[in-house]
């Protein structure tokens, strides 16, 4: 039995590292969030000793966002003052330039060599064409079994290492005291942290994978510490809890607090400016053609300015996966996958079933899947096996070449020839959502209660007071070629899935005359009975908006079309806007959608900086650049503050594990991110390193996140919630809910509040549940006045 010492230390160093995603299901979060209950200086100090990593942003960053006047002035010189740097702001630039970076505590090289040898071989999901043997059994006993013959490690038998990975872990730490075991075990855990993440992941998500082929980190840790006693490597590095240079960490800090407030006061005179646009414009009340709810997501906010300028559109932001906690089944594969956030448990099962009336597409589908399977596979066989290898080399060059040429010069044709020998196959299956773990497939094992819940539950949350002839729920999706963190690009909502299945099932869900009559009996939610719902998908990398409407009735019919030409037009101006060319927008959107060579075909949530809950005319004129998740929101029909509470516990916490990512992925990106795409090798099909070894990559590409090597794009920033609200209501909230008021005082995310109950008088959060007033005055003859209120007494940390 595990010496339950050893189980309470590995528990709580598992904290330093957080959970490193797998490509095909890249979900952004923080990888510091084992971090999260320890004040945000505290804890990257913390991280940039352990990890030997930068954990601010570098001075040419810094450098850069003084010159282009991002940086608030009067803040930065305020809080110079108050910690005692007397001298102005470009001497404390070149301070900061003449940063050392920490010495690093994990220098093991040898020792991570062989860890990464063994993980790749052991936790391999299907790109190895031979697997490693015993892998049934486990990680710790398919290596034991096996290790004896690696001429790497000097000699030893199968007789000399432990049969349990506890045994070893006990012999070797025999005679530590507990607190160097726990130091022990977390230089270990973070000296792969990208490794390490990804057991931690398996042994979270208990997937398909870890059920068949088990590793956990008393094996991880059994395995390194018994080859590092056995090649003489460091156990026990002795460290110091200094920092190397505290002064530097803490000038950084406050450049960075300044920085995040010109920020908020951007956005505070964005949001403040459009309040008094909209109460000298009168707006005449016109009938609305159809209302979008489209994801919350960043991207979303170009797109929705561009449609809202085509014609009497009406658009919402929810969080992209629809209030549906599902997983959903891949009508081409079976594979299964999550569509909702990660902190979810899926209620809920989606799959696929055919149309009425369409057999005959059915089959002809079917077929060509089956065609594209076997293609694939016999391809695959051909390249692999070694009596065939070099003749089919030898015999397909030729092919192969004149394809090469194709996708490199003409890439933008190759995805419409695709897209020509293709269909969507929402018009031949449509879905059905059963309970998780129910073996039918028929909607009528869900309850009715349950269904009307995910619908009202959607209203709710977005202050929903009207229905217009059509509302289309659009989930969203990227394209790209060649690009292995593709699905980062995808939904952050859905777990890094497409959000189309979300959107369809909640389109079905609405338009149920069942659900439509409990809404309206019960809740007194009068959907008219002209009201249509319809499920789309919006392509983030081309703009392109795909309606599912081949349920949508004849009666409809002009208003589809008109919605359709209308999205067109949007998707050129917003191409326009988005890729800064006037000309040939859509065509060049979607060359980069897939050009093999492109390294960015689309920046994602790269900019991510704000997050705005509340009604759309708080934003609707203004040009946020993408900058600002948007969720709708309405302060008046929410009386009882219910529907803020699961934006405040659920949306804002998941923005924050997306914002964090960002940050850390840009301040350091060989560590926390993931390095550069040229130089990248896909290993397991579930990571990519760098080259042909080393850490797995845990974060965002090099080409995500900057211009260039030197330049940013993404501005790594703390996001800043603003909520329009009641301020006593947002405190009722963080009274009741822990981990949100731990994460505010802690300072991983800001907070600010615009009050209707007190003339929209804007308060930012500090710590222990205050409030600082931000705004005094307002002048409509010139530019908005901010005067920024401190207390004498603030403290920086």
């Amino acid at each position: 039995m595990i010496n339950q010492t050893i189980n309470k230390s590995i528990s709580e160093a598992s904290q330093v590292i957080g959970k490193t995603w797998p490509l095909y299901s890249f979900v952004t979060s923080n990888p510091l969030s084992g971090y999260e209950k320890k004040p945000f200086f505290e804890a990257v100090n913390h991280a940039e000793k352990r990890f030997n990593a930068q954990v601010y942003p570098e001075v040419s960053l810094f450098r850069e966002a003084w010159e282009r006047g991002y940086i608030h002035k009067e803040r930065l010189n305020h809080l110079l003052k108050e910690n005692d740097f007397l001298k102005s702001p470009e001497y404390y630039l070149e301070q900061m330039n003449n940063i050392e970076r920490p010495i690093g505590i994990n220098a093991n090289n040898d020792l991570d060599r062989f860890m990464t040898k063994w993980l790749a071989a052991f936790m391999d999901e299907g790109l190895a064409e031979w697997d490693m043997p015993n892998k049934e059994k486990g990680f710790y006993e398919a290596w034991r079994k096996l290790v004896i013959y690696d001429q790497e490690i000097p000699k030893t038998s199968i007789a000399e290492i432990p049969k349990t990975p506890g045994e070893t872990v006990e012999s070797i730490l025999n005679g530590f005291s507990e607190s160097d075991i726990l130091e022990i075990f977390k230089q270990h855990l973070a000296a792969l942290p990208g490794w390490t993440g990804y057991i931690n992941y398996r042994c979270e998500s208990n997937s398909e994978w870890q059920q068949k082929y088990p590793i956990t980190l008393i094996e991880y840790l059994a395995v390194r510490l018994w080859t590092a006693q056995k090649i003489n490597a460091q156990i026990h590095s002795k460290t110091n809890d200094e920092l190397s240079n505290p002064n530097i960490s803490k000038l950084q800090y406050i450049w960075l607090k300044a920085w995040e407030k010109g920020w908020q006061v951007e956005m505070e005179k964005l949001i403040s400016e459009q309040q008094l646009n909209t109460k000298s414009i009168k707006n005449l009340k016109q009938q609305t053609e159809a209302q979008m709810v489209f994801c919350i997501d960043t991207r979303s906010e170009l797109i929705r300015r561009h449609i809202e300028n085509k014609g009497n559109y009406e658009t919402f932001g929810y969080a992209g996966f629809f209030g549906i906690a599902m997983d959903y089944e891949d009508l081409n594969n079976g594979i299964i996958r999550k569509s909702c956030p990660p902190i979810v448990k899926s209620a809920y099962h989606v799959n696929e079933v055919p149309q009425e009336n369409c057999s005959e597409e059915v089959e002809v589908y079917k077929k060509k899947n089956e065609h594209v399977k076997f293609k694939n596979y016999f391809l695959k066989r051909l390249k692999n096996m070694l009596p065939s290898a070099f003749g089919f080399v030898e015999g397909s060059g030729g092919f192969y070449g004149l394809y090469m040429i194709f996708r490199t010069l003409l890439p933008e044709y190759l995805l419409r020839f695709k897209k020509l020998n293709s269909r969507h196959h929402e018009s031949i299956f449509q879905t059905e959502i059963h309970n998780s773990g129910c073996e039918t497939n028929d909607t009528q094992n869900i309850p009715l209660r349950e269904k009307v819940a995910i619908v009202k539950s959607g209203f709710d949350l977005m202050g929903w007071k009207d229905f217009a002839p059509l509302v289309v729920f659009v989930g969203h999706g990227s394209h790209s070629a060649n690009n292995p963190f593709g699905s980062s690009l995808d939904c952050g909502a859905c777990a890094a899935s497409p959000g189309r299945h979300n959107a369809r099932m909640l389109a079905k869900l609405a338009n149920m005359s069942e659900v439509k009559q409990v809404l309206r009996e019960n809740h007194n939610i009068e959907i008219p009975p002209h009201t249509i719902f319809v499920g789309a998908e919006h392509n983030t990398t081309t703009d392109e908006i795909v309606l599912f409407d081949a349920e949508v009735p004849s009666s409809h019919f002009e208003e589809l079309q008109k919605l359709k030409s209308n999205l067109e037009k949007a998707r050129q101006t917003a191409t326009q806007e988005r890729l800064g060319v006037a000309q040939n927008s859509i065509a060049l959107a979607n060359k980069k959608a897939n050009n093999w060579g492109e390294t960015r075909p689309e920046w994602g949530l790269a900019k991510n900086a704000g997050f705005i809950v509340g009604p759309r005319n708080l934003t609707k004129h203004a040009n946020l650049e993408g900058r600002c998740f948007l969720h709708s929101y309405d302060w008046e029909t929410d009386k009882e503050g219910a529907a803020l509470e699961a934006i405040m516990q659920g949306p804002v916490v998941v923005t924050q594990w997306i914002n964090n990512h960002y940050y850390f992925s840009t301040v350091n990106n060989e560590t926390f991110g993931g390095g550069s795409k040229i130089t990248h090798n896909v290993t397991g099909k579930f990571g990519v390193v760098q080259g042909n070894g080393g850490d797995l990559k845990m974060g965002l590409p090099l080409q995500s996140l900057m211009q260039s090597d030197s330049k940013m794009y993404h501005q790594p920033l703390r996001l800043s919630v603003v909520i329009q609200a009641p301020l006593s209501r947002v405190s009722s909230i963080l009274v009741k809910n822990e981990n949100l008021k731990s994460l505010l005082d802690n300072e991983w995310i800001y907070l600010l509040v615009m009050d209707p109950a007190d003339n929209n008088k804007w308060y930012q959060y500090e710590r222990n549940l205050n409030w600082l007033s931000t705004k005094v005055t307002q002048s409509v003859e010139k530019d908005l006045d901010y005067i920024i209120q401190e207390e004498a007494n603030e403290v920086l940390v």
